[in-house]
């Protein structure tokens, strides 16, 4: 039972009386500092790595749109021609060869293609030049083929060194 910030429990049979208080002050600040110091440790080093957040993301979106064009192929038996290009994944394609089995609905969640983390579209060659069913890259941060560093392009061919 509570009453004016006293507690009154039965512990053993016996009732203990004993004052209900909030945190202090004190307390109150050192878990502040704390996670003041938490976060002084942790948000730089979140914050510095934005390209390499982008890379990775460039990634996860490269290997959906593989898995998308795996399951054009299976339905129609061929990948997207690059004329058709992966628009083909969201609408049926109205340039031959057309797919009979295209499936309604699109190859992509939310019914969209998407633009790589920089804003660019992915290129999309079909038959591939490195690969012989097809090639899906993203030209990086400066939007041109080939570069360096955070300029480097994203491949299917070669993610793991991207």
């Amino acid at each position: 039972m509570e009453n004016g910030g006293i507690i009154r429990e039965k512990q053993e049979g016996v009732t203990v009386l004993r004052k209900n208080r909030g945190f202090t002050l004190i307390e109150l600040m050192v878990v502040v500092v704390i996670l003041g110091i938490l976060a002084g440790l942790i948000i730089p080093k979140i914050m510095g790595r934005p390209e390499e957040a982008r890379r990775l993301k460039a990634k996860m979106q490269i290997q959906q749109l593989e898995q998308a064009l795996k399951l054009y192929y299976l339905d129609n038996a061929a990948y997207p021609t690059t004329e058709q290009g992966l628009i083909a994944l969201v609408e049926k394609p109205t340039i031959e060869p057309i797919p009979k089995r295209w499936r309604e609905g699109g190859y992509l969640e939310k019914n969209r293609v998407p633009v790589d983390p920089w804003g660019n579209p992915y290129v999309y060659i079909s038959p591939g030049i490195q690969s012989t069913d097809f090639d899906l890259e993203s030209y990086g941060a400066d939007g041109e083929d080939g570069g360096e560093g955070k300029y480097a392009d994203v491949e299917n061919w070669n993610l793991e060194g991207a």
